[in-house]
């Protein structure tokens, strides 16, 4: 057999074959025992180019339909597809370097730039900007919080524009952890150096996270509106993404934390609301998929993170999903059998909870970035082949000769590079109730990185894993070791390990982690 030589960064590849020379691998007696021949070449392998999916804004603005160019566009005369509301809002200056008129002005612009992408924004907020140090925070959020309440008579504060010192160390965690768990109130922070010079670029990425922080919508597939999804389209389809985050080894009283995220919308399959838990300290199975207890009034009670957002798709859309596809991150080739029975099992018992007979079929598909993988264009000055920073184009699948024999796998690099060399993610499909061929679901996982609601780029894995990603690591500011109860947990060691407050029930519903 012939062992090819790991792809690796350009800047390496020289050096790779300089080592390969100087050491003479190929006439290694042990190799040659074992009958093992290693190449001086690098691994040559095909692979094709998906192209990208149109991108559908609000027919109001002048460009109601945007085709991206390797993977990027911009939201130049465009008006994002579904705008929020924002009546009520209030700002605050942590920032001690920021005078109040000119932290004042920005938010005006940002309330402007907001007004021109299609949202309708107040150009007034409830009450005056205030000014803070930033070890008042609790304080001033929970006084800013009241203060917008008793001026607005009982209606409800919206949102909250913040500004933060560029050095703010636990700050903006403890923003996050009191307007999330405490007041149910959605926040949007901005660093103090973007105040100073305000660039129209980043007021625009700004404003599409209020919106979806609000409940709009940035963008939709076109083929969305078409109906023209492979399975998806036909029937209500749901569409999930899992992560789980564990913390640094020597913080053994920490948990870990799952999130799963959900689509709300069909068939756009754009807005995800997501959920957070707490579990045992390194444990990879999420464990609040799907649960039960006994209550003493009601008796057993079912539950879990599946269960609460499949009642939530249903609610959003008026019908209940027909066809369930689970994107599960953070999983290496030896747990696959091990998460599969376990989280495939309780996504049939959340269901079969919900009414007799009801087991949609289900796509549960793996992703991963930790792998050593890396792919190069035959000819890196050939500019039809790359983007402009020399990667491969966005799109690039590679489904053979570096893929398992048997099993249903791929490489996708669905993003641009930036810097460095791009790493493409690679989807394992561990099972497949629905019989997605290699190229509708290739096509579907590719056209969904399109549709990330932060920015005006394709990214680099799937969004509803890169949603749940986000609402983990939230979640980790919310354990605030000084304002949280610790309680004992079931762990072998016996330590003892700190709880996580629940998100607000207006909080869950949108897109909170952006």
């Amino acid at each position: 057999m012939v062992w090819p030589l790991p792809k690796l960064p350009k800047r390496l590849i020289g050096n790779c074959f300089q080592t390969v020379h100087q050491n003479g691998y190929d006439q290694d007696p042990y190799a040659k025992e074992f009958g093992i021949n290693i190449s001086d070449k690098l691994t040559s392998i095909e692979a094709r180019v998906l192209p990208a999916p149109w991108l559908k804004y609000h027919d109001t603005g002048k460009e109601s339909e945007c085709l991206p160019r390797v993977g990027e566009w911009d939201m130049k005369n465009k008006k994002v597809v579904n705008g929020c509301i924002v009546n009520h809002w209030a700002s605050i200056n942590f920032s001690r370097s920021v005078q109040e008129s000119t932290a004042s002005g920005f938010c005006q612009e940002l309330a402007q730039t907001c007004k021109l992408l299609g949202m309708e924004f107040n150009s007034e907020p409830a009450i005056p900007m205030y000014s803070a140090r930033p070890e008042q925070a609790v304080q001033v959020l929970k006084h800013v919080y009241n203060a917008a309440l008793k001026k607005l008579k009982g209606k409800e504060l919206e949102l909250l524009l913040v500004i933060l010192p560029d050095n703010n160390g636990a700050l903006y965690g403890d923003i996050k952890r009191i307007c999330e768990t405490e007041l149910g109130l959605m926040s949007q922070c901005c660093l103090a150096k973007h105040v100073f010079k305000i660039c129209k670029r980043y007021l625009a990425n700004v404003s599409l996270k209020i919106n979806v922080k609000m409940g709009g919508r940035n963008t939709i597939l076109l083929d969305a509106v078409s109906r023209r999804i492979p399975l998806v389209s036909d029937i209500p389809t749901i569409i999930f993404g899992a992560d789980v985050t564990h913390p640094e080894t020597r913080e053994d009283n920490s948990p870990s934390i799952a999130a799963v995220v959900a689509s709300q919308d069909w068939p756009e399959v754009t807005k995800y609301a997501g959920l957070v838990c707490a579990q045992a300290y390194r444990q990879e199975l999420i464990q609040d998929l799907y649960k039960t207890w006994h209550d003493p009034q009601r008796g057993t009670v079912t539950g879990g993170m599946i269960r609460e957002l499949l009642i939530s798709f249903r609610k959003a859309t008026g019908q209940k999903p027909l066809r369930i596809i689970f994107y599960r991150d953070g999983i290496s080739a030896g747990q696959f059998h091990q998460v599969l029975l376990y989280e495939l099992d309780a996504i049939r018992k959340a269901c079969a909870s919900l009414e007799p007979n009801y087991q949609p079929p289900v796509t549960f598909v793996i992703v991963q970035k930790r792998h050593h993988t890396k792919l190069f264009a035959n000819n890196h000055n050939d500019k039809s082949n790359t983007d402009k920073s020399g990667n491969i184009l966005p799109g690039t699948v590679v489904d053979s000769k570096i893929c398992h024999p048997t099993q249903f796998d791929f490489y996708l690099c669905s993003h641009a590079g930036i810097q460095g060399t791009s790493k493409p993610a690679h989807y394992h499909v561990l099972w497949d109730e629905n019989n997605f061929t290699a190229d509708e679901m290739q096509t579907l996982t590719n056209n969904l990185c399109y549709t990330y609601a932060r920015c005006t780029r394709s990214v680099s894995v799937v969004p509803p894993v890169y949603y749940a990603h986000l609402a983990a690591f939230r979640a980790r500011f919310y354990m605030d070791q000084d304002s949280l109860s610790v309680k004992n947990a079931n762990r072998t060691n016996g330590s003892a390990m700190k709880t996580m407050p629940a998100v607000k029930e207006r909080v869950k519903r949108v897109m909170f982690y952006c």
